[in-house]
């Protein structure tokens, strides 16, 4: 095998008390990238389209991603090209830098024979959010090679364990048009928190990893909240309050930013409900005169996936 496509998809990162740790993987929204074996030793990002990314290797995620990859193999007497078709958009909140970071590791270990598993690409991938956010945080790239939802236990050492997502769960995601960086976002947050929100926190997120276990949905509902990264965030956000007031009142399990903003997520049972809570959401941007995309979708249970 010479050439592979594949589909890379958006993350939902965060899940409201999950701050860094928890992520679920998207079905329907997602880049194509196409990474082929070459001659030539080294990485090249050969073609962007639907972005302007940068081409040059090292400041390119992907290109960031497949170099660490590389660096852990015996020296190869080839390379590969990369070509990325961007749907996601950088800033977005649903795991742009992700889902470029978890393709190239997974394209190229595919046509290496597999020397790694998904887990073990995680490591690779994260390099590629260090470069995009100062920061090595797991929480897009492991559902993105992993699927259904996923936690991150610990960090040093790596520790991430998949949760496989009841049957029923959706995801709608509204991305309001503007571009909240993830660096910009992570400025705002406290480095120490009281001890009672820290209390309320980890209730929640032990929670939540419950409900998806016990597939009680009321349970997943009251478990997403967040006591300590929202109240900051939200107000980067247009229009958050009446958008998550406005999920809850259309049926919505749960509602929060979707990673570091300024896209807003809701969980909900069923694809009439989520559905019903996406134009519920649209009506709210249209009647602000924001441009906005939105996205409904089932839990993706494989992650990257070959085309």
């Amino acid at each position: 095998m010479k050439e592979i496509k594949l589909f890379c998809p958006a993350t939902i990162a965060n899940l409201s008390c999950g701050f860094d740790v928890l992520g679920l993987c998207l079905d329907n929204a997602g880049d194509e990238m196409i990474v082929r074996k070459v001659n030539q030793k080294g990485v090249r990002i050969t073609k962007i389209v639907g972005a302007d990314l940068p081409l040059e290797t090292e400041k390119n995620v992907s290109g960031v991603a497949a170099l660490a990859m590389l660096e852990t193999l015996d020296e190869l007497d080839f390379g590969f090209e990369i070509e990325i078709y961007k749907n996601i958009k950088a800033g977005s909140g649903i795991g742009s830098s992700a889902a470029s970071s978890a393709g190239a590791v997974f394209g190229i270990n595919e046509l290496l024979g597999r020397p790694y598993s998904r887990k073990d690409l995680v490591q690779f991938a994260m390099q590629g959010e260090k470069l995009a956010s100062g920061n090595a945080h797991a929480d897009n790239v492991a559902p993105a090679l992993l699927g259904g939802f996923t936690l991150v236990r610990s960090y040093a050492p790596l520790d991430i364990i998949r949760i496989d997502s009841p049957e029923e769960l959706y995801a709608t995601v509204v991305h309001p048009q503007i571009e909240l960086k993830t660096s910009d976002a992570r400025s705002v947050l406290k480095q120490n928190v009281s001890l009672k929100s820290a209390i309320m926190q980890w209730g929640n997120v032990g929670g939540l990893v419950a409900g998806l276990y016990t597939k009680d949905y009321e349970l997943i509902g009251r478990s997403l909240h967040d006591e300590i990264v929202e109240p900051l965030r939200s107000v980067l956000i247009p229009g958050f309050d009446l958008i998550k007031q406005t999920a809850y009142e259309n049926g919505a399990l749960g509602s929060g930013i979707s990673g570091s903003g300024p896209s807003i997520f809701a969980l909900s049972r069923g694809k009439e409900t989520a559905e019903k809570i996406a134009k519920a959401m649209s009506d709210v941007y249209e009647k602000m005169n924001l441009p906005y995309e939105i996205h409904v979708s089932k839990i993706n249970p494989d992650g990257v996936r070959i085309l």
